[in-house]
């Protein structure tokens, strides 16, 4: 699976209704006030380039949390310009996301990992004449948010947070924590350290930077279920922002454009370049404009540097794929899922959502995805 989020908040809001406990975004094309004059099939916002061309009906999809708020807004503006169409999208988790895919049940899934081999076989029964494939839609960082009344900074390196998360730094005025904060009153508070309670691709993110960056302190292997002793756990990336906003002593992660909408403090990581970097999207972009796709065929999944010490690169990043058929898709939903993809991946579409604090696919990628979204069949 960003994060100075001015307008995100504001979004949000709009559309949304709780169903089962899930927050899931449901038809707004009555408030739209963008001079629309049809029905599904056509353009109808003078305002935008979105074109709903071969859109229809009611689109379901589910899965990652980290791009919630991102979601949001991508779809107000498309039913708002879409008129007749509706796109319904459970945040959930990405391991949710993609049982739902590959039961059928949705459209297209988000993921903040790629689909593994195994998933992508087991696509293929619904994919029939094509498989599951991960397009990166959305980037950004994983902030690490915590809550110490009285320390407005924080700067952390990978071997201390994976020392935190592993309970093996237990108090806030740690010597290993008070050496990377020199100057900073550090209080003898208890540490509550909150992860996921269930399968999250940010989790696996959050993992395979530890790996990477702290071999020696992170032993666990990269997987979407929290892995270490210990700890606290929280329902998706908004549970554990509430807990973290809630609980003094608390710490946890989850995308920025949490801890920006609820006024959450993040941690600051020393990489060994000459300054920390901050958890924002633009350093976030330059980890990401880094990535080298590592996906064969059509598939796009990315390889991200999680141990960079270039200069203002915040490490700790997430990519979310969207995971759609390449082939063989439904025909009543392939074109409003070609229709939103298209608009998600345009350069409106990725505008916003630096303004919602995420970080922007780098264009070359970018290019790629459009490429393949205009191809689904």
């Amino acid at each position: 699976m960003k994060l100075q989020r001015k307008n995100g908040l504001r979004a949000t809001a709009l559309g949304a209704l709780v169903v089962s406990g899930a927050l899931v975004l449901t038809a707004c094309g009555s408030d739209d006030n963008s001079g629309s004059t049809g029905g599904s099939g056509e353009k109808t916002s003078a305002a935008s380039n979105i074109k709903c061309d071969g859109a229809k009906g009611q689109l379901m999809a589910s899965g990652s949390s980290a791009q919630k708020n991102a979601m949001d807004l991508w779809v107000k503006n498309y039913m708002a310009a879409c008129t007749g169409v509706e796109i319904n999208y459970k945040a959930s988790s990405s391991g949710e996301g993609i049982v739902a895919f590959n039961q059928g049940s949705v459209g297209f899934a988000g993921s903040d990992s790629a689909l593994k081999p195994e998933e992508v076989e087991e696509s293929k029964k619904i994919c029939k004449t094509g498989q599951g494939i991960n397009l990166p839609m959305v980037g950004g960082p994983i902030a690490i948010g915590y809550n110490l009344p009285g320390v407005d900074k924080l700067v952390l390196d990978a071997p201390t947070l994976a020392k935190i998360f592993d309970t093996k730094i237990k108090k806030w005025n740690d010597a290993a924590i008070a050496k990377l904060n020199p100057g900073v009153k550090l209080p003898d508070t208890a540490i509550q350290a909150f992860h996921r309670s269930e399968d999250s691709g940010t989790t696996q993110n959050l993992g395979k930077y530890l790996g990477k960056a702290a071999p020696k302190e992170w032993k666990y292997e990269a997987e979407k279920k929290w892995p270490a002793p210990g700890g606290q756990a929280a329902q998706g990336s908004s549970g554990v922002a509430a807990q973290v906003k809630q609980v003094p002593g608390a710490i946890g992660y989850f995308e920025l454009s949490y801890a920006k909408s609820q006024s959450i403090p993040a941690v600051s990581i020393n990489t060994g370049a000459a300054a920390p970097a901050e958890a924002t999207s633009e350093n976030a972009s330059k980890a990401i404009a880094a990535a080298k796709i590592k996906g064969t065929g059509k598939d796009l999944a990315l390889d991200l540097d999680y141990t960079t010490k270039a200069d203002g690169a915040y490490p700790l990043v997430l990519v979310t794929y969207e995971v759609v058929c390449d082939a063989g898709n439904k025909a009543d939903s392939l074109g409003t899922v070609k229709s939103f993809l298209t608009y998600t991946a345009s350069d409106e579409g990725q505008k916003i959502l630096t303004e919602a604090g995420y970080a922007p696919i780098p264009t070359e990628i970018n290019a790629k995805v459009r490429e393949t979204v205009n191809g689904l069949s």
